[in-house]
């Protein structure tokens, strides 16, 4: 078994403007994402991490790079933990129409249909396939480790999950998963595969002051819950 955090990135311009970003748009933290990538590290800086990944997308690479300095490790960059590939939307003015396409596909996702792909982008199946080619990546030859993956809400959230095996979805997801979050996940490597075992989501008691003032993730209305 190997212990897994997931942190979800410190703020970044695209959580205050709401635009699509994974692959073109590709912002550095705010002063408070960095803020909140310290007190991130200052917290991690308690436990033996033996390994940190990062998505290859400046706001998880300059949060790791925070959450590294306590550490005798190097970031490895990963790109099985890019954010979901929305295609098309990302680029676009972030307006109820282009928001309200994102929601047509999450409701396509959660009925059912999790083939349905964001137009040039990936639908949830793969997602989650990608999440966890990148979990069994990371863990691979690894027994007793505590690894650290920097990433990002969308991954995090849809492939924890599935992975995890959560059953109620709709009340999973109702839970803001803010920045600079952090989840644990153990992953059991046994003969028939992977299994994933969900210990804590998206815990931001880390984070006091200013770092603590949290932006939601999508605007009012677009969350899966409400959905």
């Amino acid at each position: 078994m190997n212990r897994v955090f997931l942190v979800r990135h410190g703020e970044n311009p695209a959580n205050l403007t709401m635009e699509f970003s994974c692959r073109r748009v590709n912002y550095s933290l705010t002063e408070k994402g960095r803020l909140q990538a310290r007190q991130t590290a200052e917290w991690f800086s308690r436990i033996k991490v033996d390994e940190v990944w990062s998505s290859p997308l400046r706001r998880a690479l300059e949060t790791a790079d925070q959450i590294v300095r306590f550490h005798p490790a190097t970031v490895k960059i990963l790109e099985e933990f890019r954010e979901m590939d929305v295609g098309d939307l990302e680029g676009m003015v972030p307006t109820e129409d282009a928001w309200g396409e994102y929601r047509s596909v999450m409701a396509q996702w959660f009925n059912r249909n999790p083939e349905f792909r964001f137009p040039g982008g990936e639908n949830r199946q793969a997602l989650v396939e990608r999440f966890s080619r990148g979990l069994d990546l990371i863990t691979r030859s690894q027994t007793g480790k505590t690894l650290v993956v920097v990433g990002h809400g969308g991954i995090f959230t849809h492939g924890v999950a599935e992975l995890c095996r959560v059953d109620n979805q709709r009340a999973f997801f109702s839970q803001e998963n803010h920045n600079c979050s952090v989840s644990e996940v153990e992953v059991h490597r046994e003969r028939e595969g992977l299994r994933f075992v969900l210990k804590s989501w998206a815990s931001i008691d880390h984070l006091t002051g200013e770092a603590a003032q949290l932006v939601e993730s999508v605007p009012e209305g677009s969350r899966v819950s409400s959905l």
